[in-house]
């Protein structure tokens, strides 16, 4: 392929060194790197503090300032003769170091992702700053009154009118035909930079640069696909049986809008379960931090700095930021009492956590996670508590007798939730290879055509509009959505090693992780303190004995 051409192969190449060019060459980098970061690290906390500025409060300058700090970061990264020079030490097979090499590696892909022509690269960053500022700051309307995302899931939640269901989908997805024609030309710009650095397209310069390959990503979700084929289609089946006898219709006649999300990435609570009656009295942000301060790693200075709760122009979503790659962690979220934001919160403290216990004695350019999906694994595995019965019990008190009562489908949904979003991430995924693939077809179809496929929802009919584009991560999160799929499968991984190795039990069942200060000890020695010092495949292994695999998912949720 394209991208395993000239400057891949610059960026491997190998040499048999003498020991003192060696030496000489290990000097020239450290300094090289000692230089960069002086030079990188005020720009990316600047940067990273104007996002955060811009994502809380919605003002257009701290946007133009955001947009302005990204792109100064960038055009460090850019450089073409520190990009030369980084070629030349990774050619000369010199750097025996294993820090240096990894920083060296590191380094590599950042440079090689962000070659790209000044014009070009101010045209990508203004454009991408803008459709995020569009998305944190469009709210969709209903009968002409504005909604907010979480006025439009509630209606999603518990409507049972048919027609008021679809006037909430279809708010929902008004940001897509605003943003839909600056999605399309931000792909185009970033294929053209990727076409000149000798790849594909964008897509596949992002999973090469991220150390992934779309060969075995490509393998993985066949292999997904086929491992969750009938049992998705068994309980998607029983799902829609319960939905169309709540909305007095027939399984046949069910639409998109008739389920409890936009995009049907999460689970209807159709069970005779409300798991929201047991949070709506709680405060989720204590919860949360009482919870995590029992496994010996308090997150009281993330929540301190970070930003909770609904207010105007705030983005409506949620996410977690390390600021200087010193500790200052933050989340922000839009909390209500429900058992979506307990979940929301627990995640995104888990990425929190991963940050804050990272060893900062080492190199700055390694304190970050391992991969954006191992980060993601960490998240995942934390956020699936919320709908845990032990642990719902023993952090609300629940009886014995309140226990039981979610016991009796709580696997039901555990299995639901893990094989509707496995779908759903198929989608995802496939639509993204094939848009960076050629944005010039016809998205809507290509989009519906994905939907039906993997998800079996059926597409609305005559529908033309640009439904894909109201997804934020294809502006925000370009070519990273996989990697939440990636994430489920190693967050099972971890429990599977915890359960079995660092709490010696034969089985999972009752396990909550309350107060199990080894679980939290385990994650810092093993995860959260080997930073980026080893590649993502590595790190899995070191920390759980074998490379990642999707067993011990399947066993989890689908078997």
């Amino acid at each position: 392929m394209r991208h395993l051409g000239v400057l891949i192969g610059l960026c491997l190449a190998s040499a048999a060194p003498s020991a003192h060019a060696a030496n000489a060459k290990e000097t020239e980098l450290k300094e090289f790197i000692t230089a960069h970061v002086e030079k990188i690290k005020p720009v990316e906390k600047q940067a990273n503090l104007a996002w955060w500025d811009a994502a809380v409060t919605g003002d257009p300058k701290a946007y133009d300032r955001s947009s302005e700090m990204q792109l100064q970061m960038r055009r460090i990264y850019s450089d073409p003769k520190s990009f030369a020079f980084l070629k030349e030490m990774k050619a000369s097979g010199q750097i025996k170091d294993p820090l240096l090499a990894r920083q060296l590696t590191v380094l590599c892909n950042l440079y090689l992702s962000n070659q790209i022509e000044p014009d070009l690269l101010q045209q990508i960053v203004e454009l991408g700053t803008q459709i995020e500022k569009n998305f944190s700051t469009f709210r969709g309307t209903i009968d002409g009154k504005k909604v907010t995302d979480n006025e439009i899931k509630d209606i999603l939640k518990d409507e049972t009118i048919s027609a008021q269901r679809e006037k909430a989908w279809l708010a929902s997805k008004q940001v897509g035909a605003a943003v839909a024609p600056d999605l399309v030309r931000l792909v185009k710009l970033r294929n053209e930079a990727a076409h000149k650095l000798g790849f594909d397209n964008y897509h596949t310069m992002a999973l090469a640069t991220g150390e992934q390959d779309v060969k075995e990503l490509d393998r993985i979700f066949a292999d997904l696909y086929r491992r969750t084929n009938k049992p998705f289609a068994k309980v998607k089946a029983e799902l829609d049986q319960i939905l169309a006898k709540k909305y007095g219709i027939t399984p046949d006649q069910l639409m998109p809008w008739h389920y409890h999300d936009p995009f049907f990435q999460e689970t209807p609570m159709v069970y005779d379960l409300d798991l929201d009656v047991y949070y709506k009295d709680k405060d989720v942000k204590k919860l949360a931090e009482t919870f995590y301060a029992g496994l010996d790693l308090p997150v009281d200075a993330i929540l301190a700095h970070s930003d909770l709760y609904e207010k105007e122009g705030k983005n409506p979503h949620a996410f977690c930021t390390h600021i200087d790659r010193e500790g200052d962690v933050r989340i922000l979220c839009n909390l209500k009492n429900n058992e979506y934001w307990m979940e929301t919160i627990l995640h995104e403290l888990g990425h929190g956590v991963y940050d804050k216990y990272l060893d900062y004695s080492t190199p700055y350019l390694l304190r970050s996670p391992a991969h954006s999906f191992t980060t993601e694994a960490m998240a995942m595995f934390f956020g699936r508590l919320s709908r845990n019965p032990a642990w719902m019990q023993q952090m609300l008190g629940l009886s014995d007798a309140q226990r039981a009562e979610i016991e009796k489908v709580g696997a039901k949904y555990a299995q639901l939730k893990q094989l509707i979003f496995a779908r759903w991430d198929m989608v995802m995924y496939y639509f993204e290879k094939a848009l960076y693939a050629n944005p010039d077809q016809d998205l809507t179809k290509l989009w519906w055509d994905l939907v039906e496929k993997y998800q079996l929802v059926k597409r609305p009919p005559n529908r033309t509009n640009p439904d894909w584009a109201a997804k934020i991560h294809f502006a925000v999160a370009a070519c990273y959505y996989h990697n939440y799929m990636l994430g489920e499968l190693l967050a099972s991984q971890w429990h599977h090693t915890l359960v079995a190795k660092v709490l010696a039990l034969k089985a999972d069942q009752g396990v909550s992780y309350v107060g199990q200060k080894k679980a939290g000890q385990y994650l810092r020695e093993k995860v959260f303190e080997a930073g980026d010092l080893y590649p993502w495949n590595e790190m899995i292994k070191r920390s759980t004995g074998e490379p990642l695999t999707a067993k011990y998912f399947v066993d989890q949720f689908v078997k």
